[in-house]
């Protein structure tokens, strides 16, 4: 019960001060005189002052507020560490037991740290967790914060002053910890394919260990190379980029006793190759509609460099002409096919014939530069099915088909074979969908014989029309239409010639996202997703190997036509390895270096000047037998200054209450009031009558 007095006056403020003011001073001068009867009149001006501001008497109901205490719990990964997890769990459920006991005391619970399959911050964020648990809860009803973790977090506040409650941190872990660890310095993101890039990184014990130790440099799963470094030190490193796309780069040093952990005894570099531009020489028989289609596309790709020679003048044409007098430019031939061929990516013969140009020795140069890993696309008109043919040259070797002498002059819809449906240098192709396709007719296609590759493309009659291979270590693309151009010129409406011309001259050029057999795996957040490209119509599940080196099979499920896909929630941060069948592929899922393990061993002096400024403490939960060694619980006042002693923690009492009614008393109400206001004036009458 609370009472109080206030005042519920008759009139307003201004009327009643326009009421009692000259009344008062009136008063006054009688007692300043000393008048007969001033007294008297005094008492009855001061009971109808009172009987105009009517005072009531207020009896309040208030029922006491509890204070509420934050039981913050680290379930960062770093927690996984020896017994740490089982050391916060037992603690946790101990200190709700114990603030179970205390009636004026809230408990919420807050598990903070853990990594969602989204999140890519996997740093130990334990004060957002504390501000969001106490977001609603005014400053004073704040008992306390407890904090179950490491000591290893990542938002400590600089100025701790705005926290309300003491702050109290139990810590898991043993003192003395030791662990050795690697990371990357100076990581560039790009790199040049085939060129040295140069990187630092460094190894760092807790121990403050000198000396020499063994690193293994793994570059995308298969080990580079082997190097002493320097504990303490900044080490350089050089490594070659293999692939455009992805790469990993991976350190690995050798785990020592006594550490509490070998998960950061690796560190991974994530570095995208980029591939210096792609050298293609495209050679045209003659002058025809689709030969600035095939230069436009190419000059247009800021990754390719063209060297492009169409024939204009063959050696048969002698019109009697002075050489001095002609503004032709001579066919670089033993330049380019002799002494320069290694250098092209690609070479691309656009509706050629043999006319003596190339002396026949140089078809088995470039049939060579094809088996020794090198691109041949035959873009083929009427010529190929002629007596002049390239066919008929040691170019025959490189081939994977050679002409019937038929050439089909008719109009007809270039189709997507069932292959080609699955291969990813046609999958999808924009307006493949449909029957007849979304794009315009073709008039003419050469025909040839027994192929040896995969037909991806049919013409009239389902006469191949695009011809992919493998020779030896290159590959070779037989286009056997030269009417694309009809596409670029927008005739029927067009059709996808940008895609498909592309990804001709990059599948040739050993593109890896074009491989018709292909593992990739990536991290999202902190889900691996696994994509597999294949021309089988099946391809069984995935073995993921986790850091730790646990096992999981992953189902791939068939998407679009040679896709299958298959998803992982990962629970670990680090270095997957994904396989299925002969291919293997390589992900790292998380941040990579993440924070949470750049310094894995327990410590007091993230949290000491926090808990310091607040009046709390900061203690190891080592304990023996029975589990962690808590501290005792004691409430203390809401305007203590320290809030820990030796064996015990302390959580503020809160005065705060809630209001349930009020009782109001007026005090000159009814026939009391009436009377002794009638007792004063009547005083006052008497006195003024003798």
């Amino acid at each position: 019960m609370n009472w109080s007095l206030s005042f519920d006056p008759l009139f307003s403020w201004g009327v009643l001060a326009l009421l009692v003011i000259p009344l008062a001073c009136l008063m006054a001068l009688s007692l300043f005189v000393g008048r007969r009867g001033a007294l008297l009149r005094l008492a009855a001006l001061v009971a109808l002052a009172l009987a105009l501001l009517n005072p009531v008497l207020l009896e309040e109901e208030r029922d006491p507020l509890k204070s509420v205490v934050a039981l913050v719990i680290d379930e960062s990964q770093s927690q996984n560490i020896g017994d740490r997890s089982e050391t916060t769990r037992q603690a946790a459920q101990a200190l709700a037991e114990r603030l179970e006991r205390f009636d004026q005391f809230e408990v919420r619970m807050v598990e903070a740290g853990r990594s969602e399959a989204v999140d890519e911050n996997t740093e130990t964020r334990l004060f957002d967790a504390l501000e969001g648990a106490l977001r609603d809860v005014p400053p004073s009803r704040v008992a306390g914060s407890l904090m179950i973790t490491d000591g290893q977090v990542h938002d400590a506040p600089a100025n701790a002053s705005g926290l309300a409650g003491p702050l109290h941190a139990l810590i898991t872990g043993r003192a003395g910890e030791r662990d050795r660890r690697i990371r990357f310095e100076r990581a560039p993101r790009f790199g040049i394919v085939g060129q040295p890039l140069e990187m630092s990184y460094r190894v760092i014990d807790t121990e403050g260990e000198t000396g020499q130790v063994e690193v293994e440099v793994l570059v995308n799963g298969e080990l580079a190379l082997v190097e002493q470094a320097t504990i303490g030190q900044e080490m350089p490193l050089e490594v070659t980029v293999p692939t455009a796309g992805r790469n990993i780069v991976e350190l690995r040093i050798p785990v020592e006793e006594g550490e509490i952990t070998e998960t950061n005894n690796r560190a991974v570099a994530l570095i995208d190759g980029i591939r210096e531009n792609l050298r293609v020489l495209l050679v045209s028989g003659e002058p025809h509609s689709g030969e600035r289609t095939w230069r436009n596309l190419l000059k247009s790709d800021a990754s390719v460099d063209l060297v492009h020679f169409t024939i204009l003048r063959p050696p048969e044409k002698q019109d009697g002409t002075p050489i001095n007098e002609l503004s032709l430019i001579a066919f670089p031939t033993r330049e380019l096919f002799v002494e320069r061929i290694e250098d092209f990516d690609l070479i691309i013969f656009d509706r050629y014939q043999h006319r003596d140009v190339l002396p026949i020795l140089y078809y088995d140069y470039i049939a060579e530069y094809v088996e020794n890993g090198g691109a041949l696309l035959i873009a083929a008109g009427p010529e190929f099915a002629g007596d002049q043919s390239i066919a008929h040259t040691p170019l025959i070797s490189a081939l994977p088909a050679l002409p019937s002498g038929e050439v089909m002059e008719a109009g007809f819809y270039p189709r997507l074979t069932d292959t080609g449906a699955r291969h990813p240098v046609t999958r999808g192709l924009d307006g493949s969908a449909s029957e007849p396709p979304g794009w315009s007719r073709w008039f003419r296609a050469v025909g040839i014989g027994e192929t040896d590759g995969q037909v991806v493309m049919q013409g009239p009659g389902e006469a191949p029309l695009l011809l992919l291979a493998r020779r030896g270590e290159g590959r070779v693309g037989m286009f056997l239409s030269d009417q694309g151009w009809l596409w670029a010129r927008g005739f029927e409406g067009g059709g996808p010639y940008v895609s498909l011309y592309r990804r001709i001259a990059h599948w040739l050029m050993k593109e890896p996202d074009l491989e018709e057999e292909r593992l990739t795996a990536a991290g999202r957040g902190m889900r691996l997703e696994i994509t597999r490209q294949s021309m089988e119509e099946e391809v069984g599940t995935a073995t993921v190997t986790a850091p730790s080196g646990e096992t999981r099979q992953v189902p791939l499920t068939a998407g679009e036509p040679g896709l299958f896909r298959g998803t992982l929630e990962a629970d670990e941060i680090g270095l997957y390895q994904v396989e299925n069948g002969d291919l293997s592929a390589l992900a790292h899922v998380g941040p990579v270096n993440a924070p949470e393990f750049a310094n894995t061993v327990s410590t007091e002096e993230v949290l000491a000047p926090v808990a310091e400024v607040t009046g709390g403490s900061v203690r190891r939960l080592e304990g023996g037998m029975g589990g962690p060694a808590l501290p005792n619980i004691v409430p203390v006042r809401s305007n203590a200054t320290t809030a820990a002693g030796r064996d015990w923690i302390g959580l503020r009492s809160t005065n705060d209450s809630v209001l349930q009614s009020i009782r109001r008393v007026p005090l000159f109400a009814g026939f009391l009031g009436l009377g002794l206001l009638l007792l004063a004036l009547g005083a006052m009458w008497y006195r003024e009558g003798r």
